[in-house]
């Protein structure tokens, strides 16, 4: 894809590509080394995703070891007062000398009402007012406007000066927002300070669908492309052997299966005529075939989804998809990848941006 492709919108003149790095951990106890480790491969940023632990705490640890961008991607927004995001966030942005970026997003609703014990519906209603609160706290906290937001879903109209922050000497963090389908993503380019365009995605769902909401966001929020950040990410599977190459595909091949049996990425599949795997992954997983799951996510579906191939040959699909569209992008390498392939493809996409 080329700036020729694009929406006015959301073209913008040619510009390097930051490269960020998934900082995963079985826990936080080794974060600050393992922060140390993918920092010196050669990111621009590290960032960390809602698993079994704790999104925010292996940041703390990164802070005191490197000096990248940190980024939430995502913490689930739901689930959490705007104020306790907006307090996390704050002392992020102090940890890090003005390094961190509060990511967010809004998860499924099964997740959302049977595991985090929330409220889901509408999810993008909410979504917009836990973004304009988040950002309103974050705005008071620095002295800009009164502690008063209220919305349908969530109100904020009490703070006494001994729970206030006060201003944050790095300014407040931006608050970026996760989104796959039309609404969410119109609505962050709307009113958050940027998009995070979810991994399950490719190259066509990205025109046909993701820059036409970024557009009619921007536009219903009279803003320019220049007034946020669009942050791609992509599932990449990489190898300089053949060896390193097969394990890689293996991890992303049951992560695009794991993907694809959620209707939430239906929209994805169907822009390739795809709508059938997704019931069939949901009944493999119905009946506890989750080796079969892989299986079922055939060579041209992977490779339409993920980045796959050598490194070089992934930092150039990389740029081909996002190069031009995005500012920033989060590459996930769900299967094995060694450090010098990892490090070979960041300095790839550097290179070729």
């Amino acid at each position: 894809m080329t700036a020729a492709d694009l929406p006015a919108g959301t073209n913008r003149p040619p510009q390097p590509l930051a490269v960020d790095l998934g900082l995963a951990l079985a826990g936080p106890h080794d974060a600050a080394a393992e922060a140390s480790r993918l920092a010196g491969l050669g990111a621009d940023g590290l960032f960390t995703f809602e698993g079994a632990h704790d999104v925010f705490f292996p940041l703390v640890l990164a802070t005191t070891t490197t000096s990248v961008d940190l980024m939430t991607n995502v913490a689930m927004a739901l689930p959490r007062s705007p104020l306790h995001l907006a307090y996390a966030a704050n002392d992020l942005q102090l940890l890090s000398g003005g390094r961190f970026r509060l990511g967010i997003g809004s998860q499924i609703r099964p997740h959302v009402e049977r595991r985090y014990g929330s409220q889901f519906t509408p999810p993008v209603a909410r979504m917009r007012e836990w973004t304009e609160a988040t950002r309103a706290i974050l705005a008071h906290f620095a002295g800009d406007g009164p502690f008063d937001y209220q919305g349908q879903y969530t109100t904020h109209t009490l703070m006494t000066p001994n729970f206030n922050p006060g201003p944050n000497p790095h300014g407040p963090p931006p608050v970026l927002v996760g989104a796959l389908g039309p609404k969410m993503t119109a609505m962050a380019a709307e009113v958050a300070d940027g998009v995070l365009i979810m991994p399950f995605n490719s190259a066509a769902h990205l025109r046909q669908r993701t820059l036409p909401a970024i557009d009619a966001g921007l536009a219903a929020g009279g803003r320019q492309r220049h007034d946020i950040e669009v942050v791609a990410e992509v599932i990449c599977a990489t190898g300089s052997t053949a060896s390193t190459l097969e394990s890689s595909v293996l991890g992303a091949r049951m992560l695009v299966a794991f993907y694809a049996s959620t209707p939430s990425y239906a929209p994805v599949l169907a822009v390739h005529g795809w709508e059938h795997l997704g019931p069939l992954l949901r009944d493999a997983i119905r009946a506890g075939n989750w080796e079969e799951l892989g299986s079922l996510v055939d060579d041209e579906v992977l490779a339409t989804i993920a980045a796959v191939g050598t490194p070089g040959e992934v930092a150039r699909n990389i740029v081909d998809r996002v190069g031009g569209i995005a500012d920033r992008v989060c590459v996930y390498f769900p299967g094995s990848a060694t450090d010098d392939d990892v490090a070979e493809l960041v300095a790839g996409i550097h290179a070729a941006t």
